[in-house]
């Protein structure tokens, strides 16, 4: 379940959707949620609001803190505009449900058929009588949070699929004639929104980090049309920011605004391109055709990249057309972006989503940040996003956070793991592996505030499990710590030393084994948890391979029912569900494993590892282009090899990794 309430707003009139102009007179039908429609009628003349957009526009060297008459007119547009949306009882009705049922977060759904209703800047709404924070910014008032998002009318649904590993393209250009752009304050925010996920290395392997960050970010400057469509036909990226200057053209008679790029076939002159053309770019097709690639989230630092300037005939901002073309979510600026907010929202805006937030909570940060950090602009109002939001987004978007987080735990263990082939006597080695935990263990926290936020048990149970998983790899990273320390004393590493080490171990795998716990009693079928703790039992009581020892027995028929869940999850995914079988192979690998010390009497040797490797190579037939399954598995056999080491199980794992690794 999602923690955001949703409500659709949608604004139609007869006709076609261009060659109307704004007035008075004009009836439009609105319609919201399941209730009837009614008729409301815009306060504007067409010319009328030209004129006052026109006051909103910042002009050169005029201190916006210091433009009262523009100040004067966002309050009197945003005034006007609330009266409208006041006009619509369905509206404060849905508002009034949500904050009645403690939703954190509305998103406000604007479907805007008409063009010329794509002129009025909705998103600057001061919220009417009656309505949540009445008086004050309908989406900067605290009392109920409300976002708002546009969307194009379509016969079927956008496909969206927003769980998908990031690669970022920035394009920048600063054409001959044109004032530089901000470009190096925009990568320094993109650099710093994708740090978690860049590989650790030593200091003066410059070279090595920089590889890293070029397989997430890739840098475009002086940026042709052609050069951005060549990028996107050579690779897939989920996100592009575009860094340039708006431009007015003229368009068949016709005022609109395009992107000032770099000329192609001279790069001394400026391309002025509009949103057909980018789109086009943006969706390029590889050399080997096919599909072509969409970028999930195109964001523009480019003034007016959301004005719809002219209504006279088809089209619309440079937003609106890749909208229109496809591309899910674009976030752009209906009016000329202060350089400093430009900078801001981009590293507001990418620190958020791909941290895996959901976008629509990220937009309402930024409008709030931009507000108090922007004092006297409007940008907080200039901001627009054209979005598609479909039925699973909420799913989408946890499924993206969960990714993420592993992520940034995965870059954390790798840390870890070089450091513990360095010198342990080194203190400022100890400080940094403790920083690591730290940052680990932060990771937990957020995981565990979701579980218990959920009313769903299986995602609970999820994220609990994660949450051993991870303080269980805490634990192995203190052994191996225990370890170095130990042969670099040559044994003469202090007790204490050793003995502090042994006590951060114990902490770690009881705190593991108490997430597990959890997890189990959110999701009693989960097989994987129930082998997890078995497993660590397993550890902490020193892997005693003699079955009827008096912690053993209790746990034995925890061990015949996760081999018999896991054996019914196994037979009941086929090939179209590999997922399942993979997990469920990984879990009975362990359950053979974990045989020699929860089963009494002769556990068969030979058997068991044909087993085992029967298993093991089936993991490796089935697994695809999702690599983690089989490397998480590896993982967990190689401790049973090294730091879980028992002489009843080193066969079977043994062969287990042997199958495991090799080549497909």
């Amino acid at each position: 379940m999602s923690d955001i309430c949703s409500v659709k707003l949608e604004f139609l009139r007869p006709g076609p959707a261009h060659n109307q102009l704004l007035s008075p007179l004009t009836p439009y039908v609105a319609v919201c949620g399941d209730d009837g429609s009614v008729t409301v009628n815009m306060p504007f003349e067409h010319r009328e609001l030209l004129i006052r957009l026109k006051r909103l526009r910042y002009e050169n060297g005029v201190d916006p803190a210091r433009d009262e008459q523009r100040q004067a007119e966002v309050r009197g547009m945003g005034e006007a505009i609330g009266q409208v949306i006041g006009q619509v009882p369905a509206l404060l009705s849905a508002l009034s449900s949500a904050q009645s049922a403690g939703e954190p977060l509305v998103h406000l759904r604007l479907v805007l058929s008409p063009s010329e209703l794509g002129m009025v800047p909705f998103e600057m709404a001061i919220a009417p009588n009656a309505f949540p924070g009445s008086g004050s910014a309908l989406f900067l008032q605290p009392r109920s949070p409300i976002t708002v998002t546009r969307e194009v009318r379509r016969g079927s649904p956008l496909k969206l699929d927003w769980n998908r590993t990031p690669r970022i393209l920035f394009a920048f250009a600063s054409p001959p004639g044109y004032a530089e752009v901000p470009a190096q304050a925009h990568l320094n925010a993109l650099r710093r929104a994708i740090e978690p996920w860049v590989e650790i290395v030593d200091k003066g392997q410059t070279e090595t980090r920089v590889e890293k960050v070029k397989a997430i970010l890739t840098v475009l400057p002086d940026a042709s049309l052609e050069d951005i469509r060549q990028a996107c036909a050579d690779q897939e990226y989920t996100h592009v920011h575009i860094l340039a200057h708006g431009t007015p053209f003229n368009d068949a008679g016709d005022r609109r605004f395009g992107v000032a790029l770099c000329g192609t076939l001279d790069p001394t002159s400026a391309d002025v391109v509009d949103g057909t053309r980018l789109a086009i770019a943006l969706t390029a097709r590889g050399s080997s055709g096919g599909t072509p690639s969409v970028p999930t989230f195109v964001s523009l630092a480019t003034c007016d990249s959301g004005n719809i300037e002219s209504v006279l005939t088809p089209g619309g901002s440079i937003a609106h057309e890749l909208h229109m073309s496809g591309i899910p979510w674009v976030v752009a600026s209906q009016f000329p972006l202060w350089m400093r907010a430009s900078t801001m929202a981009a590293e507001i805006l990418y620190k958020g989503v791909l941290a895996g937030e959901d976008p629509r909570r990220v937009l309402f940060d930024l409008r709030q940040r931009l507000r108090a950090n922007a004092p006297g602009t409007h940008d907080w109002a200039s901001i627009v996003a054209y979005a598609t939001v479909p039925p699973d987004f909420a799913d989408q978007v946890r499924a993206f956070l969960y990714k993420q987080t592993r992520g940034k735990a995965e870059v954390q263990f790798g840390r870890l793991d070089t450091l513990a082939k360095g010198d342990m006597t080194s203190p400022e080695l100890g400080d940094e592996m403790a920083f690591c935990h730290r940052k680990i263990r932060e990771l937990i926290d957020s995981w565990i505030r979701e579980a218990r936020a959920s009313n769903d048990p299986v995602l609970a149970s999820e994220r609990l499990g994660m949450s051993g998983a991870l303080e269980k790899r805490i634990a192995v990273s203190f052994e191996k710590q225990r370890r170095a320390l130990a042969d670099s004393k040559a044994g003469k590493a202090r007790p204490d030393e050793l003995q502090r080490l042994d006590d951060k171990i114990q902490e770690a795998y009881l705190s593991a084994q108490r997430f597990y716990r959890q997890a189990l009693r959110k999701a009693p079928t989960n097989h994987w948890v129930i082998t997890q703790y078995l497993a660590l039992e397993s550890v902490r009581n020193n892997r005693s391979a003699a079955p009827g020892n008096a912690w053993q027995a209790p746990l034995q028929p925890w061990w015949q029912a996760a081999c018999q869940i896991s054996r019914w999850s196994y037979e009941a995914s086929d090939s179209s569900q590999s997922l399942d079988r993979i997990w469920a192979i990984g879990t009975l690998l362990e359950l053979l494993t974990l045989g020699y010390v929860f089963v009494p009497g002769d556990w068969n040797g030979e058997e068991n590892r044909h087993k085992a490797r029967s298993l093991a190579d089936e993991m490796v037939r089935l697994i695809g282009d999702n690599r983690f399954p089989l490397e998480s598995t590896i993982r967990q056999f190689e401790r049973y090899a090294s730091v879980w080491r028992c002489e009843q199980w080193d066969e079977v794992v043994t062969e287990i990794l042997a199958t495991l690794k090799r080549q497909d």
